[in-house]
């Protein structure tokens, strides 16, 4: 898991290196490199490339690809570090839209994790000077979606691959991407072309790391650890792109993470 959080946080700080690129542009070169895995899987394995539960893999593919174009978009407002640590607030929208839409029922103590996990909400967007309005009300829309995602990969279950679900939002992100470059198309020069071409591969690199990491389980003990994603791409801000954090934000970061990780482990052993 280690691993992974490492590789999606190289893939993160080329995004942001290469922001100068369109949205668009970045979301075809990510999804392209990806796709030409997963289609090389499912062939050798022979497993049907269209799953059987067409229209939830469908809609998960658009959710994926919504939330990916708002993440890349935000990397022009704020830093890699504010932005990574705001999309993992997804949980409590993922625990409201269970409350509204499940009829679940939220423990007295998951509402205090889910508190703190504000409360370092309102610390980010006010002590870090990074984090406008703007890129504030983006960053959270894209969590927004990530929890569609979760919800709607829990509603296809067992029911499909995992390569399958993957395959179907590259797949679909790849033809947004390519219809996007059609209006906003920066050639590339010399090792941009690499880091383009890279950005699939890593990405594909960490989604299979961050997969067998959950299979040898148990999810509980090992899930937490994909929050180290945050320290690294907040290393990574400060090594690559002078990226500065004050004590309040950094606080703020702190408190999203312990309380997501608690309310993980708490959710994990009730279960």
């Amino acid at each position: 898991m280690v691993i992974s959080t490492l590789l999606f946080t190289v893939m993160n700080t080329m995004v942001k290196y290469l922001v100068d690129f369109g949205t668009f542009q970045l979301v075809f070169f990510r999804s392209l490199g990806s796709l030409f895995f997963t289609f090389s899987f499912l062939i050798q394995q022979k497993i049907p490339l269209w799953g059987n539960q067409k229209r939830l893999l469908v809609f998960r593919g658009f959710a994926g690809v919504i939330s990916m174009i708002l993440f890349f978009f935000s990397l022009h407002y704020m830093s890699v570090g504010a932005a990574v640590t705001l999309r993992y607030t997804s949980p409590l929208f993922v625990a409201l839209l269970a409350v509204f839409l499940l009829k679940e029922k939220i423990k007295y103590l998951q509402w205090i994790f889910f508190i703190l996990a504000f409360i370092g909400v309102l610390m980010v967007k006010g002590f870090d000077p990074t984090v406008d309005f703007y890129g504030f009300t983006i960053i959270l829309t894209c969590a927004f979606f990530s929890a569609i995602v979760y919800l709607l990969i829990s509603k296809i279950g067992k029911g499909d691959h995992p390569v399958v679900i993957v395959h179907y939002f590259m797949l679909i992100a790849t033809l947004v991407g390519a219809i996007g470059c059609f209006f906003d198309w920066k050639t590339p020069i010399g090792i941009e072309w690499v880091l383009l071409l890279l950005l699939g591969v890593v990405g594909f690199l960490a989604q299979i790391f961050m997969t067998k990491a959950l299979q040898m389980g148990p999810a509980f003990q090992i899930a937490p650890f994909k929050y180290v994603e945050v320290v690294f791409s907040v290393l990574f801000g400060l090594l690559f792109f002078q990226e500065l954090y004050n004590f309040y934000s950094l606080m703020g970061v702190f408190l999203i993470i312990m309380g997501l990780v608690l309310n993980l482990i708490y959710k994990s052993k009730h279960k």
